[in-house]
């Protein structure tokens, strides 16, 4: 049994049964992956795949067991890895934040600032998508840790943390009527066109659910995963906006008016999330404890070694 045959159960999966890609992604020859696969069954004395003629098709039952060991070894050996990397260059290498445009855009840019000045030696990189696309980046390494709201809570294999609450805000032109309401409520918004966001971004969820709760219909014009592009159409006099609290500037948004609704879509909480088990850099620690400063190391380890504390804002 070596290394180069777990890479190749690993990889084979990932590439959704296709050997051929299998190989291309491991800079390989496919005979000589479907090779060592056979060898270890061979030798482990089980089928980790199921086939059709010389095609694998899936996993077999002993072979999900066989899968979950493979991912504990490679992640372990992925580990030894960054140790001896970070003991090298203690404030260099390299930092993948897998986040969604809100937060890319409103909440890190200071955040990332203050990081580049501590670790001018690191090289960060930032990718964006949904909520289940930043966190299956982690899950897969593609990237050490993900920034989201509470959709990325509970995802198999990810540790998370909450970093700060915030609230929705309704955006509306200067002269709206809405301004004029004391304390504004569903019925009042549910009365005119709204732009918002896609269905799988920054609350979402708790914007309709409150509607269907009221049973009012919620008339979306336009959805967005950007609250730039949701302000400019509210600016155009399409709708009124609603969207994350942190995304409206009163400095910056001029033209337009925010008025907070906290009181009917609640509190929503971002969290970030790193990878059960994985090893951390200790700069990556650091830029946790400055995006969140009610988090710090030791309560992070604490997370990470399975305390079952339970941490909330």
């Amino acid at each position: 049994m070596n290394l180069h045959q777990l890479r190749f159960v690993r990889e084979a999966v990932r590439q959704n049964y296709n050997l051929t890609d299998a190989a291309k992604a491991l800079f390989t020859s496919q005979p000589g992956v479907s090779k060592a696969i056979i060898e270890l069954e061979e030798e482990l004395g089980v089928d980790i795949f199921t086939r059709h003629g010389k095609r694998i098709r899936g996993l077999t039952e002993p072979g999900r067991l066989v899968l979950e060991s493979v991912e504990l070894i490679m992640q372990e050996i992925d580990s030894l890895k960054r140790i001896g990397k970070e003991y090298a260059a203690q404030d260099s290498g390299s930092f993948t934040i897998a986040t969604t445009h809100t937060q890319a855009r409103y909440t890190l840019p200071k955040v990332v600032q203050a990081f580049m000045l501590k670790f001018p030696k690191v090289r960060l990189s930032l990718l964006q998508g949904n909520p289940q696309q930043i966190a299956e980046m982690v899950q897969r390494d593609q990237a050490d840790l993900a920034i989201a709201t509470e959709s990325i809570a509970g995802v198999t294999g990810l540790i998370t943390l909450p970093c700060y609450q915030w609230e929705h805000v309704v955006v509306v032109a200067p002269d709206h009527p809405l301004l004029k309401s004391r304390q504004v409520t569903l019925e009042e918004i549910a009365a005119f066109p709204i732009i918002t966001y896609d269905g799988a971004f920054a609350g979402r969820s708790k914007i309709d659910h409150a509607f269907s709760l009221r049973g009012l219909k919620l008339d979306v014009l336009l959805e967005a995963i950007d609250a730039d592009v949701i302000k400019t159409y509210v600016e155009l006099g399409m709708g009124i906006g609603i969207i994350a609290g942190m995304a409206f500037d009163a400095e910056r948004d001029k033209n337009l008016r925010a008025i907070p609704v906290g009181h009917l879509f609640g509190m929503n909480v971002s969290r970030v999330a790193v990878k059960q088990g994985a090893y951390l850099r200790s700069y990556i620690y650091t830029f946790i404890e400055l995006l969140a400063p009610t988090l710090n190391r030791k309560l992070i380890e604490q997370a990470m070694s399975g305390a079952k504390e339970h941490y909330e804002l």
